[in-house]
């Protein structure tokens, strides 16, 4: 009878834990990189169809590699690779325009 009360307990413990009553080191480890993953195959923000130009205008790399940020100027919908960029493009945004290949 002790027996099967320890192995009762055993197995109600293993039961719980399995459905969430607590996480192990190994759980919550499996956990973040399952949500480290997650992120890392998220869709980006923003695609090359979305904005009006070819390239960065501020640093001439072209929006297909990424965009990041993207600004309203004119009407036209601008991207960027980074929101560093975007901010020197705004501080003057007419002399930098041009080099956005526009399309």
């Amino acid at each position: 009878m002790k027996n099967l009360f320890k192995l009762t307990l055993i197995a109600g413990t293993i039961i719980w834990t399995a459905c969430g009553g607590t996480q192990t080191e190994a759980n919550k480890t499996a956990d973040t990189a399952m949500s480290v993953q997650q992120d890392s195959t998220a869709t980006p923000a923003y695609t090359a169809e979305m904005v009006d130009n070819k390239k960065d205008p501020t640093c001439g790399m072209p929006v297909t590699a990424g965009i990041n940020d993207t600004a309203h100027y004119e009407n036209k919908v601008i991207g960027f690779c980074s929101s560093e960029c975007k901010n020197e493009f705004l501080k003057n945004p007419k002399a930098n325009l041009a080099a956005a290949e526009l399309k």
